[in-house]
Protein backbone atom coordinates (compact mmCIF):
# COMPACT_ATOMS: atom_id res chain seq x y z
CA UNK A 1 0.00 0.00 0.00
CA UNK A 2 1.44 3.35 -1.19
CA UNK A 3 1.05 6.34 1.48
CA UNK A 4 0.43 9.32 0.28
CA UNK A 5 3.08 11.46 1.50
CA UNK A 6 5.94 8.73 1.52
CA UNK A 7 7.63 11.04 -1.43
CA UNK A 8 7.50 14.16 0.42
CA UNK A 9 9.20 12.73 3.25
CA UNK A 10 11.52 10.82 1.49
CA UNK A 11 12.52 14.21 -0.47
CA UNK A 12 12.59 15.74 3.03
CA UNK A 13 15.09 13.52 4.34
CA UNK A 14 17.47 13.18 1.69
CA UNK A 15 17.53 17.31 2.10
CA UNK A 16 18.63 16.53 5.63
CA UNK A 17 21.14 13.88 4.95
CA UNK A 18 22.83 16.44 2.17
CA UNK A 19 22.67 18.76 4.15
CA UNK A 20 24.28 17.33 7.07
CA UNK A 21 26.80 15.61 4.82
CA UNK A 22 28.02 19.14 3.58
CA UNK A 23 27.97 20.13 6.93
CA UNK A 24 30.28 17.88 8.22
CA UNK A 25 32.80 18.75 4.99
CA UNK A 26 32.47 22.10 6.33
CA UNK A 27 33.27 21.41 10.06
CA UNK A 28 36.66 19.38 8.68
CA UNK A 29 38.01 22.31 6.95
CA UNK A 30 40.87 24.06 8.02
CA UNK A 31 42.64 27.07 7.26
CA UNK A 32 46.59 27.71 5.62
CA UNK A 33 47.63 31.90 6.15
CA UNK A 34 50.22 32.81 4.13
CA UNK A 35 52.08 36.59 4.70
CA UNK A 36 54.77 38.22 3.37
CA UNK A 37 56.42 41.26 2.31
CA UNK A 38 55.78 41.81 -1.21
CA UNK A 39 59.04 40.27 -3.32
CA UNK A 40 59.04 37.52 -0.86
CA UNK A 41 58.47 34.74 -2.50
CA UNK A 42 55.23 33.79 -1.02
CA UNK A 43 52.67 33.78 -4.16
CA UNK A 44 55.05 31.45 -5.83
CA UNK A 45 55.43 28.82 -2.93
CA UNK A 46 51.72 29.28 -2.83
CA UNK A 47 51.12 28.31 -6.26
CA UNK A 48 53.43 25.35 -5.87
CA UNK A 49 51.12 23.78 -2.71
CA UNK A 50 47.98 24.24 -4.90
CA UNK A 51 49.53 22.62 -7.63
CA UNK A 52 50.38 19.59 -5.95
CA UNK A 53 47.88 18.99 -2.83
CA UNK A 54 44.63 19.12 -4.72
CA UNK A 55 42.36 19.28 -1.21
CA UNK A 56 43.94 22.73 -0.70
CA UNK A 57 41.68 25.57 -2.54
CA UNK A 58 42.90 29.57 -2.89
CA UNK A 59 40.80 32.14 -1.20
CA UNK A 60 40.36 35.22 -3.59
CA UNK A 61 40.42 38.03 -1.89
CA UNK A 62 38.76 41.44 -2.41
CA UNK A 63 40.31 44.66 -2.92
CA UNK A 64 39.73 48.24 -4.15
CA UNK A 65 42.40 48.94 -6.88
CA UNK A 66 42.13 48.98 -10.69
CA UNK A 67 43.11 45.64 -12.41
CA UNK A 68 46.42 45.39 -13.44
CA UNK A 69 46.52 44.05 -17.23
CA UNK A 70 46.04 40.20 -17.56
CA UNK A 71 43.98 40.58 -14.15
CA UNK A 72 40.97 38.82 -13.84
CA UNK A 73 38.05 39.76 -11.53
CA UNK A 74 37.06 36.60 -9.69
CA UNK A 75 40.26 34.78 -10.62
CA UNK A 76 43.20 37.07 -9.16
CA UNK A 77 41.09 39.17 -6.75
CA UNK A 78 37.06 40.64 -6.42
CA UNK A 79 37.76 44.23 -7.37
CA UNK A 80 35.16 46.28 -6.14
CA UNK A 81 35.43 50.20 -5.67
CA UNK A 82 36.43 52.07 -2.42
CA UNK A 83 32.19 53.01 -2.08
CA UNK A 84 31.65 48.62 -2.51
CA UNK A 85 34.33 48.22 -0.15
CA UNK A 86 32.84 50.24 2.71
CA UNK A 87 29.38 48.87 2.07
CA UNK A 88 30.52 45.55 2.64
CA UNK A 89 32.34 46.38 5.79
CA UNK A 90 28.89 48.13 7.29
CA UNK A 91 27.15 45.02 5.96
CA UNK A 92 29.95 42.73 7.98
CA UNK A 93 30.26 40.57 4.97
CA UNK A 94 34.43 40.50 5.63
CA UNK A 95 35.92 38.01 7.95
CA UNK A 96 39.15 40.34 7.69
CA UNK A 97 40.20 43.72 5.91
CA UNK A 98 42.37 46.51 5.80
CA UNK A 99 43.18 49.55 4.65
CA UNK A 100 46.99 48.94 3.54
CA UNK A 101 47.40 52.14 2.44
CA UNK A 102 45.09 55.45 2.14
CA UNK A 103 42.48 54.47 -0.08
CA UNK A 104 43.24 51.14 -0.41
CA UNK A 105 41.36 48.52 0.98
CA UNK A 106 41.94 44.19 0.96
CA UNK A 107 40.13 41.72 2.58
CA UNK A 108 38.47 38.58 2.41
CA UNK A 109 34.34 37.35 2.30
CA UNK A 110 33.25 35.46 4.40
CA UNK A 111 31.53 33.76 1.43
CA UNK A 112 35.35 32.69 0.27
CA UNK A 113 35.77 30.55 3.46
CA UNK A 114 32.06 28.90 2.81
CA UNK A 115 32.46 28.30 -0.26
CA UNK A 116 35.54 26.05 -0.46
CA UNK A 117 35.02 24.33 3.42
CA UNK A 118 31.35 23.05 1.36
CA UNK A 119 33.17 21.82 -1.53
CA UNK A 120 35.51 19.78 1.27
CA UNK A 121 38.71 21.69 0.52
CA UNK A 122 40.68 23.48 2.89
CA UNK A 123 41.10 26.93 2.80
CA UNK A 124 44.30 29.14 1.33
CA UNK A 125 44.64 32.97 2.19
CA UNK A 126 47.21 34.84 0.91
CA UNK A 127 46.67 38.02 3.29
CA UNK A 128 48.42 41.13 4.45
CA UNK A 129 50.27 40.50 8.15
CA UNK A 130 47.32 42.19 10.26
CA UNK A 131 44.79 40.53 8.22
CA UNK A 132 46.37 36.71 8.77
CA UNK A 133 46.75 37.10 12.41
CA UNK A 134 42.78 38.48 12.49
CA UNK A 135 42.15 35.30 10.68
CA UNK A 136 44.35 33.35 13.25
CA UNK A 137 42.68 34.65 15.88
CA UNK A 138 39.53 34.17 14.73
CA UNK A 139 39.95 30.44 13.79
CA UNK A 140 42.00 29.44 16.23
CA UNK A 141 43.48 25.87 15.96
CA UNK A 142 41.76 25.20 12.72
CA UNK A 143 44.30 27.76 10.88
CA UNK A 144 47.85 27.55 10.42
CA UNK A 145 49.36 30.77 10.06
CA UNK A 146 52.76 31.12 7.76
CA UNK A 147 55.29 33.82 7.46
CA UNK A 148 57.64 33.71 4.24
CA UNK A 149 60.69 35.80 5.56
CA UNK A 150 62.89 36.76 2.53
CA UNK A 151 66.65 36.59 3.45
CA UNK A 152 67.34 40.03 3.86
CA UNK A 153 65.80 43.41 3.65
CA UNK A 154 68.86 44.07 0.61
CA UNK A 155 67.99 40.69 -1.09
CA UNK A 156 64.11 42.13 -0.83
CA UNK A 157 65.00 45.25 -2.50
CA UNK A 158 67.09 43.53 -5.48
CA UNK A 159 64.01 41.20 -6.01
CA UNK A 160 61.32 44.61 -6.05
CA UNK A 161 63.86 46.64 -8.51
CA UNK A 162 63.80 43.32 -11.10
CA UNK A 163 60.53 43.33 -11.02
CA UNK A 164 60.88 47.15 -13.52
CA UNK A 165 57.10 47.67 -12.14
CA UNK A 166 58.11 50.26 -9.26
CA UNK A 167 58.64 53.93 -8.89
CA UNK A 168 61.55 55.28 -6.32
CA UNK A 169 58.67 55.74 -4.49
CA UNK A 170 56.77 53.11 -4.73
CA UNK A 171 59.75 50.97 -4.20
CA UNK A 172 60.71 53.53 -0.68
CA UNK A 173 56.90 52.71 0.26
CA UNK A 174 57.09 48.75 -0.25
CA UNK A 175 60.49 48.39 1.62
CA UNK A 176 59.47 50.40 4.67
CA UNK A 177 56.34 48.25 4.65
CA UNK A 178 58.42 45.17 4.63
CA UNK A 179 59.85 46.18 7.61
CA UNK A 180 56.98 46.65 9.64
CA UNK A 181 55.47 43.24 8.72
CA UNK A 182 58.70 41.72 9.83
CA UNK A 183 57.82 42.70 12.86
CA UNK A 184 54.91 40.65 13.21
CA UNK A 185 57.06 36.97 12.56
CA UNK A 186 56.79 35.70 16.30
CA UNK A 187 53.09 35.43 16.49
CA UNK A 188 52.76 33.39 13.37
CA UNK A 189 52.98 29.30 13.69
CA UNK A 190 55.55 28.80 11.03
CA UNK A 191 58.37 31.44 9.40
CA UNK A 192 59.98 29.97 6.39
CA UNK A 193 63.51 31.48 5.00
CA UNK A 194 63.00 31.79 1.47
CA UNK A 195 66.53 31.81 0.02
CA UNK A 196 66.44 28.60 -2.37
CA UNK A 197 62.74 28.10 -3.38
CA UNK A 198 63.17 23.91 -3.33
CA UNK A 199 63.97 23.89 0.09
CA UNK A 200 61.56 26.50 1.07
CA UNK A 201 58.77 25.02 -0.79
CA UNK A 202 59.92 21.48 0.62
CA UNK A 203 59.49 22.50 3.96
CA UNK A 204 56.17 24.61 3.47
CA UNK A 205 54.61 21.06 2.03
CA UNK A 206 56.13 18.68 4.97
CA UNK A 207 54.21 21.09 7.33
CA UNK A 208 50.97 21.76 5.62
CA UNK A 209 50.81 17.80 4.99
CA UNK A 210 50.85 17.14 8.26
CA UNK A 211 48.58 20.14 9.80
CA UNK A 212 45.72 18.89 6.93
CA UNK A 213 45.67 15.42 8.45
CA UNK A 214 45.64 16.00 12.21
CA UNK A 215 41.81 15.18 13.33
Amino acid sequence: MAYPFSFPITFFWLIIVHSAFYNKKAMNGKLLIFSAPSGSGKTTIVKRLLGQIPELEFSISACSRPKREGEVNGRDYHFLSVDEFKKRIENDEFVEWEEVYPGSFYGTLKSEVERIWQKGHHVVFDVDVKGGLNIKRLYGQRALAIFVMPPSIEELQKRLELRGTETPETLAKRVGKAREEMGYTKDYDLVIVNDNLDKAVAETMETVQRFIQQP
